[in-house]
């Protein structure tokens, strides 16, 4: 894509009244639009980023034999009744212009619904187990929506939702999502905390959490130096600098944000719904379930808040919006732009994701400092003094040095 054509522009300013990093250099970049408190518009450069981490995610969903499915946003008061939790102060009520009271209510989560959904499908045992995830927009009626995508009032999310004949067939399943989200979290660079959690308004019993250390984290963990144990403060005995009941190691408090969660749902949901099935020897039993959720857009922010410097963004490979920033120094000088020109057009022809600023209203220093704000992991500058040289110039945004390469050589080098 070359960038005097991209939809959005950097910021020389950061956004007012915004102190989170995700927030100030996601909405400088051109990543997102704030269009109100906790509601924000992708972008083309913000969007790339987030179906990166979505595919990252059905990646590893699949894996474990999730199935994907797209259920409805709007949901019916009747699904909610069923659990009491049409009540909870979390959801927007929706109602047509006509109606004098809500029978709907924005979408917040969706165990009702798809509870409802296998009813009509789960009869016998041989239709156990199986998991069905979405990737949907959620909306829910966040007093405090602060902090850029970390806490928003719409955002998109990853829910999976697991239907199983036992307790040890729903841990095992448990386990294989526990390792997965591990997994989506390293592809992301990130280091998350396993942490023992409460249930909140999903369920009654304890849960898990994956938090990230970070100084913009609104949660506080207890987490054992050595084994790595950890415990949310809301729920936790443990103690700053105390001894960690696992191995004896010293707990540390740090603030965190939570990326994922697991949840042991048990029977709430298909007791209310009466789903049941049928066993093996012929008896009636309460399908036993499960919840995941990852925020993408949290996810996204959290990368941003942990992976970045003075002067921007710092993107992972796997998630940056492209793999390299081509950025050509001209000084209109034809022969370069068109050398410019030439080796953007072979990246593209070779399957490289690459944004080539082209932009001829820009100094050198402008680009440098928006390549830098922008955060692709490899910079390649072709100017007239690499081109004396038959080189370009190679930088990668995590490092300070440059280096030269042969402009033949370009392609065995760009990814070291």
């Amino acid at each position: 894509m070359k960038q005097s054509q991209i939809f959005g522009h950097t910021l020389r300013e950061n956004p007012k009244d915004e102190t989170s990093a995700n927030a100030r250099l996601l909405e400088r970049g051109g990543f997102i639009y704030k269009n109100s408190a906790g509601v924000y518009t992708y972008l083309p450069l913000g969007w790339r980023t987030l179906e990166k981490i979505a595919k990252i995610i059905r990646e590893e969903m699949n894996a474990i034999g999730g199935q994907e499915m797209f259920m409805s946003a709007l949901v019916e008061k009747k699904y909610l009744d069923a659990t009491g939790r049409w009540d909870v102060p979390i959801g927007f009520e929706a109602k047509g212009k006509n109606e004098k009271t809500a029978d709907f209510v924005m979408g917040w989560t969706h165990e009702e619904v798809l509870t409802a959904v296998a009813g009509r499908y789960v009869n016998s045992y041989k239709d156990l187990p199986f998991a069905a995830y979405q990737v949907q927009t959620k909306f829910r009626n966040e007093p405090r929506a602060k902090s850029g995508l970390l806490r928003g009032r719409e955002f998109i999310m990853k829910d999976l939702y697991s239907f199983h004949a036992s307790e040890k067939d729903l841990n095992d399943f448990y386990e294989k999502v526990k390792a997965a989200y591990f997994k989506i979290f390293e592809r992301c660079d990130l280091k998350a905390f396993y942490t023992l959690a409460a249930g909140g308004v999903f369920t009654a019993s304890n849960t898990h959490e994956f938090q990230v250390a970070a100084p913009a984290g609104e949660d506080i963990i207890f987490i054992c130096g050595k084994c790595e144990y950890a415990e949310n403060k809301e729920i936790s005995k443990l103690k700053n600098g105390g001894e960690c009941p696992k191995c004896g190691g010293k707990v540390k408090m740090e603030k965190t944000i939570e990326v994922g969660n697991l949840f042991p749902l048990g029977t709430k949901y298909s007791s209310a719904f009466d789903l049941q099935f049928t066993n093996a020897i012929g008896k009636k039993e309460l399908v036993i379930m499960g919840s995941y959720g990852i925020g993408l857009g949290r996810l996204m922010g959290t990368v941003v808040e942990t992976h970045n410097d003075e002067k921007g963004i710092i993107w992972p490979e796997e998630i940056a919006p492209f793999k390299i920033h081509l950025i050509e120094i001209s000084g209109g000088d034809a022969d370069i732009k068109s050398r410019a020109e030439k080796i953007y057009r072979d990246l593209v022809a070779g399957g490289i994701e690459v944004l080539y600023d082209d932009r001829d209203d820009k100094t050198a220093g402008e680009k440098f400092a928006d390549a830098d704000l922008l955060g692709i992991p490899l910079r390649a500058v072709i100017s007239k003094k690499t081109l004396e040289r038959d080189s370009i110039e190679l930088k990668k945004r995590s490092e300070k040095e440059a280096k030269l390469a042969k402009i033949s050589d370009f392609s065995r080098l760009k990814f070291e």
